[in-house]
């Protein structure tokens, strides 16, 4: 890759760090392991990100051509020079991200509904937690007529199963 060319990677890497919200995205994760591997990401495109600001982002040094002439001789260093001069390095076109991009946008899309639904559940899960924890509490002390006032459903099926003259045996 060309001198500006990677110039212009390590610009476009710094103006990607500058706009991603670690903090937020590590506010969403619920479980140590996640945390663990967002961690782990979050170092690893440090390590890039700061290898492409430091070791990718200079230019080579100039040869200094007058100096190899002194100790080895014009011809051969006329010959090195001529090649290395002659040296193109190709632009990168990038073919993969425009058949990867239709993907990635779609399940974009499917990421924004699955959290939409975890939202959802999570809500109703913590709704179910406050619940158990009230129960929990509430247990020693509670009447059959109260527990069924929370749970009909079981009021139903033993008021069923006394009028059918069922008793589980």
């Amino acid at each position: 890759m060309s001198g500006s060319g990677v110039k212009k990677v390590a610009e476009v890497a710094a103006k990607a760090t500058k706009s991603i919200d670690w903090d937020g995205m590590a506010k969403l994760l619920v479980s140590d392991e996640a945390r663990k591997e967002f961690a782990n990401l979050r170092r690893s495109f440090d390590e890039v990100n700061h290898q492409l600001q430091t070791k990718f982002s200079q230019e080579p040094e100039p040869i200094d051509w007058e100096y190899y002439r002194k100790g080895i001789g014009s011809h051969l260093v006329d010959m090195y020079k001529q090649a290395y001069e002659s040296i193109e390095i190709p632009k990168y076109v990038d073919t993969v991200t425009p058949e990867y991009k239709p993907k990635f946008d779609a399940l974009l899309v499917e990421l924004k509904e699955a959290e939409k639904q975890s939202l959802v559940e999570s809500a109703r899960l913590e709704k179910e937690i406050v619940e158990v924890q009230e129960m929990k509490q509430k247990i020693s002390t509670m009447t059959a007529d109260e527990y069924f006032e929370r749970h009909p459903e079981l009021k139903q099926k033993f008021d069923d199963e006394i009028r059918n003259d069922y008793w589980g045996y």
